[in-house]
């Protein structure tokens, strides 16, 4: 069976936390092979994020799905001649060890390439492999507050915000995939050639944020934090409805914004010489939120949902993970699937990430205990049992 696109591709994670574990459930996602090689006593440090249940960790599941799970200690000489052998029969390997740790072990992408010329070695870390900052450890939480997504996230004469979540590293995560995948369609174009990848956890988020340097180098202008408004449109908030609940409005185009206050009962509003930019009603959200926020305030959000929806104008619930579970568009259209797990039984997750009518991807199984296919793989490799058993007592294998 087909598992999508990239089946036949052989992928090595040699990632930890996010970001590049990310990538490569997405390549698994789509097909690919991916086998996940952690440290064997220690594991991967993602094991350990988020909730567990009855001690098995809940997030692991979802990030380590479509993975083979071998525990393989790099540094040893032993460890770093295994990986050398699973790289000679890989098409991707992806890592985030800080610049100079894989050359240091002599697994860097100049020999990756004597044993595979055509390996593809995406490099992922907090700064980049070059530069002043190369040597930081890097975080998601460094690369949110130096994208300028901090300083533009928050109120108004309050503090900079960052995410609850893994923003930064999911970004770059997503990023990584794609480049995986085009130097594998220009590995095709340049007779076979593999390429390396350099990818930093901050580079992606800057372009999520926006043209804020274009801005600046222009116009010397520097953004600031207006809460949930934007300075290019409005109305664009959250609104607290009459039963307690909160919904999000945005009107990016005109017409939206013209449907929005004859809506809410302003129709004189939409005649004003300034309605016409989205910067000018910018400039007047006091009075376009006092309108649209007093209309949303005296209605349930099941009345102002069916209004909104009548009038042709966008607004969206504010949602929980209870409310994004039990949305019938999010279950009718699969955005969630349930995965059968040894441990668990059934466990809710995020699907496949887009879909494709002819070459679909599915998840196989999901994320497995630490060193699971240890055995199996290293049998791939032509490493027998005994040889097996004296790497395990060495702690080189688990």
């Amino acid at each position: 069976m087909q598992d999508g696109p990239l089946t036949g591709v052989r992928v090595l994670d040699v990632s930890t936390i996010l970001a590049g574990p990310l990538c490569c459930r997405i390549l698994g996602d789509h097909g690919a092979e991916v086998i996940k090689v952690e440290h064997p006593e220690a594991g991967d440090g993602m094991r350990g994020h988020g909730q567990a249940k009855d001690g098995v960790p809940l997030w692991w599941k979802e990030i380590s799905r479509n993975k083979r799970a071998l525990g393989l200690k790099l540094s040893t000489p032993d460890g770093a001649d295994l990986l050398l052998r699973l790289a000679a029969t890989a098409d991707v390997l992806v890592e985030n060890f800080r610049p100079g740790t894989l050359e240091r072990w002599g697994i860097g992408p100049d020999r990756l390439h004597e044993v595979n010329p055509g390996l593809v070695v995406v490099r992922v870390t907090g700064f980049g492999q070059t530069g002043p900052y190369a040597g930081r450890a890097g975080f998601g939480t460094l690369a949110e507050a130096m994208s300028g997504f901090a300083h533009l996230t928050g109120e108004a004469g309050g503090p900079p915000t960052l995410p609850a979540f893994g923003l930064a590293d999911s970004i770059c995560g997503m990023a990584a995939s794609t480049a995986a995948m085009t130097a594998l369609f220009a590995r095709e174009r340049n007779g076979g050639r593999g390429d390396v990848v350099d990818i930093n956890l901050l580079e992606p988020i800057m372009a999520a944020v926006g043209p804020g340097p274009t801005v600046y180098d222009q116009l010397g202008e520097v953004g600031e934090r207006h809460g949930n408004r934007s300075t290019h449109n409005s109305p664009r908030n959250t609104y607290r409805t009459k039963d307690g609940r909160w919904v999000a409005v945005s009107s990016s185009a005109q017409s939206i914004a013209e449907r929005v206050l004859r809506l809410v009962g302003h129709p004189e509003v939409v005649e004003e010489p300034w309605f016409a930019t989205g910067l000018g009603r910018a400039g007047h959200a006091d009075l376009i939120d006092g309108h649209v926020g007093g209309w949303i305030a005296e209605r349930t959000e099941a009345e102002v949902t069916e209004a909104f929806e009548a009038a042709g104008a966008a607004v969206a619930p504010i949602y929980s993970a209870r409310d994004l579970v039990e949305d019938e568009h999010v279950r009718e259209t699969g955005m969630l699937t349930s995965v059968p797990d040894d441990d668990l039984g059934p466990v809710l997750m995020q699907n496949v990430l887009w879909r494709s009518a002819g070459a679909p991807g599915r998840i196989r199984f999901t994320g497995r205990a630490l060193g699971a296919d240890t055995d199996d793989i290293l049998a791939e490799l032509g490493v027998h049992a005994p040889e097996v058993a004296r790497l395990r007592a060495d702690r080189t294998v688990a």
